[in-house]
């Protein structure tokens, strides 16, 4: 029989039956909204937003979504009810009329060596996106969404999809053609949660930076699935969100974003992964000498600098070693030299995704036992996010959060700073009563199986985050939650 379990051998990770709150005082009246009116919440967002995990979106995982974590904690202190559109069970994926269109959530299998390693859950998806469910929903977060997918009208309509549609919208969408500013405002919220704009860059960090970066281009219509959207278009949009959700006095608060550069996705596969011994280490250096010294012919030309050439050098030594990559970014050498392609080796500014731990040390040609991937075989542009591209990331990442300080202010709206949550996750953990959540892959408790969503876990600790926030600029006394009763990853 299979059976899933919160993780009892990996530190840290445990799960009590309910999760509680801090303070167990809730007698009527005791705690306060302050200044803030909290009958009618709305959380905006994307798959953050929705309680997204492991891969998918779960029904337990939206459960303890940040936003339903909140609203019931509002619920102590006079907020109302809050809805949320539930998939079927905790399976995860998506069907569309009958046919799987998105695979069931990650747990932690073992395998043949007895470590334990991310799986595709062996289950059917039940949740069929074309049984709309009927409405309204505060819990508007809509995985896969960026900025500007809020608000626009045919983001829910069956017949736009797969191409501008969004499977999770079709199915909690009021009509067709609404947009999801227009389904949040029609509830006439008193209150709101925005946090969106992550996606904006995260498909463009995912995919190994194969996306565009379109800085310079304010028409989202002609952008592609993982390239940036422009900073000045960002501000727009956020702008016109705001307008819409504060339209009729709505109190609220904004989440700013964190840096992709230091979630597990890219944080757990190390740039120096090649493991040599002496014998292996020269024969490797051997077969790469034509390569250096045509890196060494060109220097000498004139043709590239020696900072170049010494970053393009590939040199190998008992011991772990870096793996080598190609790098769009390295001067064109193929004209001179055929053979001269823009290899190098990883340095620690590189970032190697999460799925290539699949295939580093394997491969590429069965029959060929030389062509080892991440050494003879260097891995490709969708496989490694290069210091260039993590540089490009960061600088418009700034601008978003630079554009969300800014109308934060202007629209006197307090501010979440989760880039410096989790640099603190990052950094030391964040402790909570029974232990200390922290962001490595697997056993910190913070992040599920896919590298990129949070755990239950974690969405309480942004939850705790935010209620920290509303009590202090609106004076409000609402409990926070012991994010040690939430659970973390699971084992199948």
């Amino acid at each position: 029989m299979r059976r899933s379990l919160y993780i009892p051998l990996l530190a840290g990770l445990f799960a009590a039956c309910q999760p509680e709150f801090n303070d167990p005082v809730n007698e009527e009246g005791f705690y306060s909204s302050g200044e803030a009116d909290l009958t009618t919440y709305v959380a905006l967002g994307n798959s953050l937003t929705a309680g997204f995990a492991d891969g998918a979106l779960y029904r337990d995982a939206q459960i303890n979504s940040y936003p339903n974590i909140i609203a019931q904690q509002f619920s102590l202190a006079g907020g109302g009810a809050f809805t949320q559109p539930l998939v079927n069970d905790n399976t995860g994926g998506l069907l569309a009329n009958g046919q799987t269109i998105s695979s069931p959530r990650l747990v932690l299998n073992f395998n043949e060596n007895g470590s334990p390693v991310p799986v595709t859950l062996d289950a059917e998806p039940t949740t069929d996106i074309t049984n709309v469910l009927e409405g309204p929903f505060n819990n508007m977060g809509v995985p896969g969404a960026k900025s500007y997918h809020l608000l626009a009208n045919g983001y829910g309509n069956l017949g736009n999809f797969p191409t501008a549609a969004n499977p999770y919208f079709i199915r909690m969408a009021s009509s067709p053609d609404a947009s999801i500013l227009e389904d949040a405002v029609a509830q006439d919220p008193s209150f709101f949660s925005l946090w969106i704009g992550a996606n904006d860059i995260l498909g463009y960090a995912t995919s190994g930076g194969t996306g565009v970066n379109q800085t310079g281009n304010l028409n989202p219509q002609t952008y592609g699935s993982n390239d940036i959207t422009d900073p000045t278009l960002f501000g727009g949009v956020y702008q016109q969100i705001l307008q819409g959700l504060t339209s009729n006095g709505a109190q609220g608060i904004v989440l700013n974003l964190p840096a992709v550069s230091g979630i597990p996705f890219f944080t757990t596969v190390p740039y120096n992964a090649i493991p040599l011994d002496a014998g292996t280490a020269a024969l490797l250096n051997e077969n790469y000498a034509a390569y250096n010294g045509g890196i060494r012919q060109l220097q000498a030309g004139g043709v590239i600098s020696a900072e170049e050439a010494d970053s393009r050098i590939i040199s190998f030594q008992a011991g772990q070693n870096p793996v080598v990559i190609l790098d769009e970014s390295l001067t064109d050498l193929t004209g001179f030299n055929p053979a001269l392609v823009n290899l190098r080796q990883a340095t620690a500014e590189d970032l190697l995704p999460l799925p290539v731990s699949r295939v580093l040390g394997t491969l590429a040609d069965p029959s060929n036992p030389l062509s080892v991937i991440g050494v003879a075989v260097p891995l490709n542009d969708a496989q490694v996010l290069t210091m260039t591209e993590v540089a490009e990331i960061e600088a418009v990442r700034a601008a978003y959060n630079n554009t969300i300080a800014a109308l934060a202010q202007q629209f006197d709206l307090p501010l979440v700073d989760v880039d410096s949550l989790f640099d603190q996750l990052i950094s030391q953990g964040i402790p909570y009563d029974g232990g200390t959540i922290t962001a490595t892959f697997g056993t910190g408790g913070a992040f599920s199986l896919d590298g990129v969503h949070l755990t239950q876990r974690g969405y309480a600790v942004i939850a705790n985050e935010i209620i920290d926030q509303i009590n202090l600029r609106y004076n409000a006394s609402i409990p926070e939650v012991n994010a040690g009763y939430y659970p973390a990853v699971f084992v199948e």
